[in-house]
């Protein structure tokens, strides 16, 4: 489904129309987004039972449901791309670049982490690798993205795309709606990715929007809009690779709304009890990372014993990240070579 508006504006270069797949027709990299999901399934998998035995302090928010999603958003982005991932992106971060080994230590508050000890779960970030550190306030990743496309321009540089993603409780914030209008209007070539997962934390989609889809938004905003199966790892990576080709093309910036549920609480701390089990049933409730599994299997592109192999690599690389992280020392403070106070001073007065 592709919705865009007519602008009044002069024209720009247009991508080529990218022809529909053929039924049955598998994305040449549909088995390396897998195991981008199943990366990230294991991953947070792991992360949860540490949370449970008290080894992490703070949250867990896991991405499961989203995991196809996800992998399609991080693994389409190039050298000099921009990524802005949310809160359960974990599949999308592995596939942009973020070793394992920095999820852990930032879970476990090792100051050889990316945020030194001082941030824990979601909130890290890669600048320097244009990764950027996630927002908790949502909706605040698009002007921030809109505002490193518009630096990026201004530097002369060419052909770069950003993506950032979004739920869809967070579509209807301010920040958001500032964010994506900027957008359309300096022509940013952005992508933002919004997964409607049906509850934004225990607030139904009823709650949230009087529209009948979300991607409906798209005309008005003035980009190019597409709707989605996010439980269908294929349809997700068609869409969203062509949104990114649109996009770096000089076409208006696009919107992808994804279909899925959130099959977990909004983070470890919440059993997810107000989701009737009526709406479990849905087509969009589906395990994304088991329908993908079966798919595998069904076509012949991995044999079970490739799949345990892969399982198994897979493991063993996120129990060495876990080791390693848990023999590394938390900041110290006194020892530290930055801080939020300027001097040693501030620390040692009261400032009442």
């Amino acid at each position: 489904m592709l919705q865009t508006a007519q602008r009044g504006k002069k024209s720009k270069k247009t991508a080529p129309e990218k022809p529909a797949s053929k039924k049955g027709q598998v994305h040449e990299r549909y088995v390396e987004a897998f195991r981008w999901m199943l990366t990230a399934r294991i991953l947070e998998d792991k992360l949860a039972s540490l949370y449970r035995g008290g080894m992490i302090v703070g949250g867990v928010y896991l991405g499961r449901g989203q995991e196809a999603v996800s992998a399609a958003c991080g693994i389409f982005l190039k050298k000099g791309d921009v990524f802005g991932p949310l809160i359960r992106d974990q599949a999308g971060r592995s596939a942009f670049g973020e070793p394992l080994l920095d999820v852990v230590r930032t879970y476990l508050g090792s100051v050889k982490g990316p945020m030194r000890g001082r941030d824990g779960n979601i909130h890290r970030g890669r600048p320097r690798e244009n990764e950027l550190a996630m927002i908790s306030h949502l909706g605040a990743m698009i002007p921030v993205m809109v505002g490193k496309l518009l630096a990026k321009r201004m530097k002369g540089e060419k052909e770069f795309v950003g993506l950032t993603t979004l739920g869809e409780g967070g579509m209807q914030t301010g920040a958001s709606h500032e964010g994506l209008n900027i957008a359309a209007v300096e022509q940013v070539p952005l992508v933002v990715v919004v997964t409607n997962n049906h509850w934004a934390y225990s607030t139904p989609n009823e709650r949230e929007f009087a529209c009948a889809n979300l991607v409906d938004r798209a005309i008005g905003y003035g980009y190019e809009g597409h709707k989605i199966d996010g439980t269908d790892l294929n349809q997700c990576l068609e869409v969203i690779e062509t949104a990114v080709k649109r996009a770096r093309a000089g076409r208006p910036p696009q919107l992808v709304v994804a279909e899925v549920l959130r099959l977990a609480g909004h983070g470890e701390h919440d059993d997810a009890s107000y989701v009737p089990q009526e709406m479990k049933a849905q087509p969009f409730a589906q395990d994304p990372v088991a329908r993908t599994e079966k798919y595998i299997l069904e076509n012949g592109l991995l044999d079970e014993d490739k799949l345990k192999q892969m399982r198994a690599e897979i493991a063993k690389q996120v129990d060495e990240a876990v080791a390693t992280a848990q023999q590394e020392d938390p900041p110290y403070p006194r020892e530290e070579d930055w801080r939020s106070m300027s001097t040693d001073e501030l620390i040692d007065k009261p400032s009442f």
